[in-house]
C-alpha cells in the first residue's frame, strides 16, 4: 500500500470519452488513454486491504493490491508480470468485462470503488507501448499433442498455457477469423478487432496453429482430431440463441442479435455483403428485445448505422438505481446499469411482453406488445407474469433484434460424436479437472459453464489447461485458477 491516505485524498476518476456526436460516426473505441499520473493517483485509492475481496470477486483471482500498488510506483514492467500471472488477455478483460472485482472492493461499502478496470488496461496498453509485450516460446517440448475447438477467450488461454508447457497445440475455428465472440460479435467500438489480432499473432508465433473454416463435426470430423491428438479440448462456446416462437417470427426484419453484429463486424473488415443479405438499422425504427449487455450492443451500433429511432425493451422489472438493503455487498449488485451505448440515445422500458409480429408481404411492419405486472411468487419463488388490462400497445418497426441470451451449445455435429454427456441445462458435462465422461476429451468456456463473461471464459480455459497437463504428464506446473475455489 503505497499511499494509505489515497482513498481518501482522492476520488474515483475514470477515463475521459470521446463525446457522443464524434463517437457515434465511426466503430472505433472512444475512451481516451489515462496520461501515467493519472493512473497512479487512482492506483493510490487501493487500501491493500487484509482480505481482498476484489481478488475474491475476480473469477481469476487477478492480484489487484499488487499491480494498483505497482502502478501508483510507476512500476510498469512488475505491474504487467503480476497482471499476467493470472489474466492471459487483460486488454479483453479491460476493455469489455463488467467488473465484479470493482463490485466486490472494500471502498464499495461507502464510497466508489478503485478503477480496477482501467488500471487493467492501462497496465496491458503500457506493455504493448513499451515492448514488454513479446511471444514466449516454450523451452521443452513434451511430444503431447492436444486440438482446442474454438478460438474464443477460453479457447486461446488454454492454447497459450498448454502452448508454453511444451504441448504441440492446433486450434480449430468454423468460422474464416481467430477470435470468436471476441473477434465477430462484440462491436468494435467496445474492442478493436486489431487488439484481437495482435494476441492471436503473439500466439502463433509461440508456435500454436490455427486452422480456420474448420467445423469441427461437419466438415471436419471428431473421430480425426481424437485419434490424432493426445488430448481435445472442446471450447465451441453456447452458440444457440433464445427465440421467440410467437405468430409473425417469419417476417424479414426479425433477426437474432447476433446475425446483426457479426455482419457489422465482417463489413468493419471490409469484407462484401450483397446487399440483399445486409441487416440495417439504417434510417429504421428499431426494436431490440433484451435488456442485456448483447442489447446494448444492438443499440449503439444501430445508432452508427443511422438509426431513426431505437427502442430497447425488457420483459422484467426496471432495476433499482441503489443496491437494495437485502443486496448485500461484496456480491454483485442487482441495480440499473447504463452502458456507454444507453449514453448515446435509444428508449429503455420495462415489463414488457412481446405478442406477436405483423406485417404485409412477408415484411415486418409492427411490434404488439403489452404491459405486465408481477404478482406473488409460485411454488418455485418465481413471481406471477400478469398482463395489464388494456395496456396492449404497438411499435412500427422495421427491424427486430432478439437479444434474449443463448440457451446451450449446439449439440447435433461435434457434442453427438464425441458421444459426450450433457448437464441438465444442456452444457458439456465436466469434472473438476473439466474432463467429459470421454477420456482424454475436455470441455471448457461457454461451451461447459453455459452463457458467461470473458472473465470467465479465461480462467475456464486455463483451468482446462491444467487439468490437460496432468491428464498428459501426471503432474503439472501450470496455476489452478481462482474460478475452481
Amino acid at each position: 500500500m503505497g499511499k494509505p491516505t489515497g482513498f481518501k485524498e482522492f476520488k474515483r476518476i475514470t477515463p475521459s470519452k470521446k463525446s457522443v456526436d464524434s463517437r457515434v460516426t465511426n466503430h472505433e473505441e472512444f475512451y481516451e488513454p489515462w496520461d501515467d499520473e493519472s493512473a497512479s493517483t487512482q492506483g493510490s485509492r487501493c487500501m491493500n486491504c487484509a482480505v481482498p475481496f476484489c481478488m475474491g470477486g475476480c473469477p481469476l483471482g487477478n492480484l489487484i493490491p499488487d499491480f494498483n500498488d505497482l502502478v501508483y510506483k510507476g512500476d510498469w514492467e512488475q505491474a504487467l508480470i503480476a497482471l499476467h500471472s493470472t489474466n492471459n488477455f487483460p486488454e479483453f478483460t479491460g476493455r469489455i468485462c463488467p467488473a465484479p472485482c470493482e463490485a466486490s472492493c472494500v471502498l464499495n461499502i461507502n464510497q466508489d470503488p478503485v478503477t480496477i478496470e482501467y488500471i487493467e488496461k492501462t497496465i496491458v496498453d503500457k506493455g504493448w507501448e513499451l515492448g514488454l509485450i513479446k511471444p514466449q516460446k516454450p523451452s521443452v517440448a513434451t511430444g503431447k499433442s492436444v486440438a482446442i475447438v474454438g478460438s474464443g477467450p477460453s479457447g486461446l488461454a488454454a492454447a497459450q498455457q498448454l502452448n508454453r508447457v511444451g504441448h504441440k497445440v492446433t486450434v480449430y475455428e468454423r468460422a474464416d477469423q481467430i477470435g470468436g465472440l471476441l473477434r465477430l460479435g462484440i462491436p468494435g467500438f467496445k474492442l478493436d478487432k486489431q487488439i484481437v489480432q495482435r494476441r492471436v499473432e503473439q500466439l502463433i508465433a509461440e508456435g500454436v496453429k490455427f486452422i480456420t473454416n474448420a467445423y469441427v463435426g461437419k466438415t471436419v470430423p471428431f473421430n480425426e482430431l481424437k485419434e490424432s491428438n493426445d488430448a481435445v479440448l472442446l471450447t465451441g462456446g453456447s452458440t444457440i440463441p433464445r427465440n421467440l416462437d410467437i405468430p409473425g417470427r417469419e417476417l424479414k426484419g426479425v433477426h437474432y442479435a447476433m446475425e446483426f453484429l457479426t455482419q457489422q463486424n465482417r463489413l468493419n473488415d471490409g469484407i462484401e455483403i450483397e446487399d440483399s443479405e445486409k441487416i440495417t438499422a439504417k434510417d429504421k425504427t428499431v426494436v431490440i428485445l433484451g435488456g442485456g449487455d448483447t442489447g446494448s450492443d444492438c443499440l449503439g451500433t444501430s445508432l452508427r448505422q443511422g438509426a431513426k429511432e431505437v427502442y430497447q425493451l425488457e420483459l422484467l422489472p426496471e432495476p433499482p438505481r441503489i443496491r437494495k438493503d437485502t443486496d448485500l455487498w461484496p456480491n454483485w449488485p442487482m441495480v440499473l446499469r447504463t452502458s456507454t451505448s444507453h449514453e448515446e440515445g435509444g428508449t429503455r422500458d420495462y415489463n414488457i411482453l412481446t405478442k406477436n409480429f405483423s406485417g404485409s408481404n412477408g415484411q415486418l411492419q409492427k411490434l404488439n406488445g403489452v404491459r405486465l405486472e408481477w404478482g406473488k411468487p409460485d411454488e418455485n419463488g418465481r413471481p406471477e407474469m400478469l398482463e395489464i388490462p388494456g395496456s396492449e400497445f404497438e411499435i412500427e418497426t422495421e427491424l427486430v433484434l432478439l437479444a434474449m441470451g443463448f440457451l446451450h451449445p449446439e449439440r447435433d455435429g461435434m457434442l453427438k460424436s464425441a458421444g459426450v454427456d450433457l448437464d441438465h441445462r444442456g452444457n458439456v458435462k465436466t469434472d473438476v479437472n473439466k474432463m467429459t465422461n470421454q477420456q482424454g476429451v475436455f470441455a471448457a468456456g461457454d461451451m461447459a459453464r453455459g452463457q458467461s463473461l470473458v472473465v470467465w471464459a479465461i480462467a475456464e480455459g486455463r483451468e482446462a489447461a491444467r487439468g490437460i497437463d496432468q491428464y498428459l504428464q501426471g503432474s503439472t506446473t501450470l496455476p489452478r485458477s481462482a474460478s475452481t475455489y
